[in-house]
């Protein structure tokens, strides 16, 4: 499998530190306002690539933080008149719901901020005693100018850097671009004693500190939105490699920006979505197919007309699930399969890996899937076994690699299922009268029926 590298500015062969062991991070949201359609395809993207390591047989330990104490977090305390603590816990419940109904798989782990204090702390004393970092009147800052490669990642030259990033004007750093590891209390805010007085820790050095104590000095992937590679993920490197004097990632995996009209979502152009508001229009698997629909690293441009062409691809899908759960239903087990029927069906699998393979690209692996369907609805109903056979490689491709939930949502209500064997009785009593009564009544209860040469399909609206 090739990944781009963003530290190598391209795409290399992707192995692992361990024999089929993964160590991953990717940075967690700043709990303080609802999830939106930027942070979707972030924890998407790696959510299937997570998902996609396993299939090839890695064991993928994978950690998500929360950073729950910030600026913005205060800020936000302070307008809905609760403690910071009580907001940061309200967002992440929000995320995990967001998350589990755009069936992104659980991290490991998600640590937060503020139950590693003690760990930052030791932290930063070490790399004061190196001599990498100082302290000033405002707080304890990083020396950038003690790390050679500062830039390495972001590939500018500080000059370069200090001219085009947005930097508070602070006085008491030696230089512009030098980070804050702790800030010293400023006001009647949240703070933490340390041996240099009151404050709470900066934001880069939360993730450093997290992602080492669980994952160990070098991991194998860290990632995130291309936004976080400046100032974020490079000072992130800085302090690190500054401590531990090794390599602190292997592999920098950076999705593309969710866009509106080829403009970055921002709260200053008030066009960011929150994805709880788009799942009142959309069921939210139709999100996460519109959210793999472009190759992860490209900018993704949002309108409601671009996400109302997924609507019918997940229709599709179920439909083609129900179909051939009706179909294959008896058999328990593949026998006597049509071996030129089983080498297609594994050269489209194999067509699917090689996409994946190639920087993950999902756009050209969800072509593959329709390639499947196709091949299957061309196959005799009576090679039921071939069937299945396809079926499950289907399934393997759509719910377990690109976490396309697909079985839950064709789950019918006993009722109608109850109703539907009335209809095909009355059917086969050529009782149309009673037949056309009962799809008139199951239409009425929100469900379509369309017999098939498959049997009767059940459409379940999405």
């Amino acid at each position: 499998m090739k990944i781009y590298n963003t530290l190598t500015a391209k795409e290399e062969e992707f192995i692992s530190q361990k024999k089929n062991e993964v160590k991953m991070y990717v940075c967690g949201i700043t709990p303080y306002d609802e999830v939106h359609l930027g942070h979707g395809r972030c924890y998407v993207v790696f959510d299937i690539l997570r998902r996609y390591l396993e299939y090839k047989g890695y064991d993928v330990n994978y950690i998500q933080n929360f950073t729950d104490i910030d600026d913005k977090i205060l800020k936000k305390s302070k307008e809905l008149n609760l403690q910071p603590k009580e907001v940061a816990e309200k967002y992440i419940k929000i995320y995990f719901e967001v998350e589990k109904k755009l069936n992104i798989k659980k991290a490991k782990l998600y640590p937060k901020v503020t139950e590693h204090i003690d760990d930052i702390i030791i932290f930063i004393e070490k790399l004061l005693n190196k001599g990498f970092a100082y302290i000033s009147d405002t707080g304890i800052y990083f020396d950038i100018s003690k790390f050679s490669e500062y830039g390495k990642l972001s590939k500018k030259k500080i000059d370069d850097l200090i001219v085009g990033a947005r930097i508070e004007v602070d006085e008491t750093k030696k230089n512009p671009l030098d980070f804050a590891l702790w800030k010293f209390l400023k006001s009647e805010e949240i703070f933490w004693d340390t041996p240099w007085g009151k404050g709470r820790p900066g934001w880069h050095i939360e993730c450093s500190v997290m992602s080492m104590k669980y994952l160990g000095e070098t991991l194998d992937i860290h990632g995130g939105g291309m936004d976080l590679i400046f100032p974020h993920h490079e000072n992130e490197i800085a302090q690190s490699e500054s401590l531990t004097e090794k390599k602190f990632v292997n592999y920098w995996i950076h999705n593309g920006f969710v866009t509106v009209n080829k403009q970055k979502m921002s709260k200053s152009l008030k066009n960011i979505f929150a994805l709880n508001d788009l799942f009142k229009i959309y069921d939210p698997i139709v999100i996460r197919l519109f959210l793999i629909s472009q190759h992860y690293q490209n900018p993704l441009d949002f309108s409601l007309e671009y996400i109302e062409q997924f609507r019918p691809v997940y229709q599709k899908f179920i439909d083609f699930s129900s179909e051939m759960e009706a179909l294959t239903k008896d058999l328990n087990k593949i026998k006597g399969l049509n071996q030129n029927i089983k080498k297609e069906i594994d050269d489209i699998v194999k067509e699917f890996e090689s996409s994946m393979d190639s920087n993950l690209n999902t756009s050209s692996a969800l072509a593959k899937i329709h390639k499947i369907i196709s091949l299957i609805y061309k196959l005799p109903k009576e090679k039921k076994f071939d069937i299945l056979y396809g079926y499950e490689k289907f399934k393997l491709l759509t719910e377990t690699i690109l976490g396309i939930k697909i079985s839950s949502n064709y789950e019918i209500p006993q009722e109608i299922k109850e109703l539907v064997s009335k209809r095909e009785i009355a059917r086969k009593n050529k009782d149309y009268k009673t037949s056309d009564e009962i799809r008139k009544k199951i239409f009425d209860l929100g469900y379509i029926l369309e017999d098939t040469p498959y049997g009767t399909k059940i459409k379940n609206k999405i």
